[in-house]
């Protein structure tokens, strides 16, 4: 018996969000002075070191819940299964519904309780429960579904990576610019076919790290309110990541008894391209070994980062044929791998 995914499905969002759009920001540095550059300066730098051009958002009306609805209904339908089969459905995400121009999160009922209410699963048996796991939460949540399928408990799931950052960027803040909306499913089940998930990954560090990525106050002084905003240390975390995300995958690699040679694609988090560009690099430079070409597939330059949709819509998108140029076979090795807030880090070796 192997375990694997049958079935993905995602949702991106139809507002397109430009570099350009930004040039009108009033940037600031996180003690609230002023950044003696103008506003085209700061946006092609951080292009050059991103790689983004635009991102994604979702309309004013839509909430995070519903936009993982719509990728879960997708997901359901590529894999022709009976939604009322499904044991857990896993729900991977960070801040919940916040609805347009509003302050608070809301998570209560669970994002996956109202997930399952859209679906109109009937069946009580089906249970739903939230992960918050920072950007490596999908995959975290791929693990959990095989935990439960191999204790016995479980023979379907449904995993999800949704999230609306837009809806908590601090617009003073040049990070803003880094953060998108999107939402990513599969259906993960047994199976008498070879491959699936072949091993797996994961740590946690916070002596040091907990707070490089933290929920904070605007980067603008004369704003008075009480919201607060996605943060982090941008250095630091590229530091972090450079240092321990290497380490995992050909840790990860090894534990499943795969030759780096046989890997054919790194899905990894898309976060920044410079810097998942270089963890790939030190990946196989730890073999002794030049980056192949067309190895890392990214989107991140049209989509921008949508934390842990990031992984689950670069899958969909490459195997229903909408990513030039990258295509994924029967029998391919891949591995995903993410990087975020805790700080977490993972990754699984998986077979097509």
């Amino acid at each position: 018996m192997s375990i694997r995914i049958t079935g993905t499905g995602s949702y991106i969002p139809s507002i397109i969000e430009k570099n350009e759009n930004f040039y009108n920001h009033e940037f600031l540095n996180a003690d609230g002075s002023s950044i003696n550059s103008p506003n085209e300066v700061i946006v092609e730098k951080f292009k050059a070191i991103t790689g983004i051009q635009e991102r994604r958002y979702i309309k004013d009306e839509l909430l995070n819940s519903d936009i993982a609805f719509f990728a879960s209904q997708k997901a359901i339908e590529d894999a022709k299964t009976d939604k009322e089969s499904i044991d857990y459905i896993i729900v991977a995400h960070n801040y919940g519904d916040v609805k347009h121009n509003t302050e608070q999160s809301d998570t209560v009922p669970s994002i996956a309780s109202r997930v399952k209410h859209l679906l109109k699963i009937k069946n009580p048996k089906c249970v739903g429960y939230d992960l918050l796991f920072g950007c490596p939460g999908w995959i975290e949540g791929v693990i959990q579904a095989k935990a439960f399928i191999d204790s016995g408990l479980a023979k379907r799931c449904l995993v999800i990576g949704t999230e609306t950052l837009s809806r908590v960027i601090d617009k003073h803040d040049r990070d803003s610019m880094i953060y998108s909306d999107g939402a990513g499913a599969v259906i993960i089940e047994e199976s008498n076919e070879e491959g699936g998930i072949i091993a797996h990954e994961t740590a946690t560090f916070t002596l040091d790290e907990a707070h490089f990525i933290y929920f904070g106050e605007t980067n603008n002084p004369e704003i008075t309110d009480q919201r607060r905003y996605i943060k982090m240390y941008g250095r630091k975390i590229y530091e972090f990541a450079l240092t321990n995300v290497p380490l995992a995958l050909k840790s990860c690699l090894e534990k499943g008894g795969v030759s780096i040679n046989d890997v054919k694609k790194i899905l990894i988090h898309q976060a920044n391209e410079k810097m998942d560009e270089a963890i790939v690099k030190r990946f196989y430079k730890l073999h002794g070994m030049q980056m192949p070409e067309g190895v890392m597939p990214m989107t991140i330059n049209t989509l921008g980062n949508s934390s842990v949709a990031t992984v689950p819509t670069l899958y969909d998108m490459i195997l229903k044929g909408q990513l030039e140029g990258q295509e994924i076979n029967k029998g391919d090795i891949i591995i995903f791998a993410s990087v975020g807030a805790g700080m977490n880090i993972n990754a699984i070796v998986y077979q097509y």
